[in-house]
């Protein structure tokens, strides 16, 4: 499946068993990246990883990292923004009582963007609108 199909199956706002075969898309395509960077689908990663982001779960948090940090060109697909589905404050807060060292990665990095400014004026309305723009055209 590539991303035209994930699109045109799903949606860009999936539920339900939708969400878990996204997911486990998303994980499939992560270890093939993971293993040689080009043998995932980052196109198709960087949808799963919006879709889950308009799902808002926050237990999808370090899925969505661990997508992001697969291989360097996962890493400029996939916005960091994704993580943050459910607002920057509730992330964070999720993050922080994660005993895992991603979820310490994850959470340190976006302190670190947003001590730069980089998530002023972040919503998780306008950014699902820019995607859906995006993914429309």
């Amino acid at each position: 499946m590539d991303a035209k199909e994930s699109w045109r199956r799903y949606g860009l706002r999936p539920v339900g068993a939708d969400l878990d075969e996204i997911r486990a898309l998303l994980r499939e395509h992560t270890a093939r990246e993971r293993r040689a960077q080009g043998t995932g689908d980052t196109e198709l990663m960087r949808l799963c990883c919006f879709q889950l982001f308009n799902s808002g779960g926050l237990d999808d948090v370090l899925l969505i990292w661990s997508a992001k940090q697969a291989s360097f060109d996962a890493a400029c697909s996939i916005d960091i923004e994704f993580l943050l589905g459910h607002g920057l404050d509730a992330t964070k807060a999720h993050l922080s009582a994660s005993r895992a060292p991603s979820a310490t990665a994850a959470l340190d990095r976006l302190r670190e963007l947003e001590a730069e400014g980089e998530f002023e004026g972040f919503s998780v309305e306008e950014r699902s609108a820019v995607y859906d723009r995006y993914y429309g055209d």
